[in-house]
C-alpha cells in the first residue's frame, strides 16, 4: 500500500506528502526527522490520507494536491465536495467571458 497524506502544522499550514509506510512517516515528521518544512513547524497532526496500490499513484496525487490553495485543501480534508468543486473552477476574470473576450477589440483573423 501507498499513501498520500496531509499534515496540519502548528502554525495552521498544511504539508502534503506520500509514503509507503504512513505510520513510520508520521512518526518521523512528529519527531523532527521528516521534511525540513515540518521540522520547522512542529507539532504536526495527520488530518487526511488516501490509500493507493502503487507509490507512483500516491506521489502523483501528492504533487496535484501540493499545488492547491489552503481553502481547497481544507475542503478535501473535510470532504466538502461542493466547496472542493467550487475551488477547482477557474477563478480568473476571463473564465466567465469566454476565449474571444481575451482578444483585443481590433483583433482580426488573417
Amino acid at each position: 500500500m501507498a499513501y498520500m497524506y496531509i499534515l496540519k502544522c502548528d502554525d495552521g499550514s498544511y504539508f502534503t506528502g506520500s509514503t509507503k509506510n504512513l505510520e513510520r512517516r508520521l512518526w518521523q515528521h512528529q519527531n523532527g526527522l521528516g521534511a525540513n518544512y515540518t521540522k520547522k513547524h512542529l507539532p504536526v497532526k495527520l488530518v487526511y490520507a488516501e490509500e493507493y496500490q502503487r507509490i507512483d499513484d500516491a506521489f502523483y496525487r501528492e504533487k496535484q494536491v501540493q499545488g492547491w490553495g489552503h481553502k481547497k485543501k481544507e475542503a478535501l480534508i473535510s470532504q466538502n465536495y461542493i466547496e472542493l468543486h467550487k475551488f477547482s473552477e477557474c477563478q480568473n476574470e476571463s473564465h466567465s467571458r469566454g476565449f474571444d473576450s481575451a482578444q483585443p477589440p481590433d483583433f482580426e483573423t488573417i
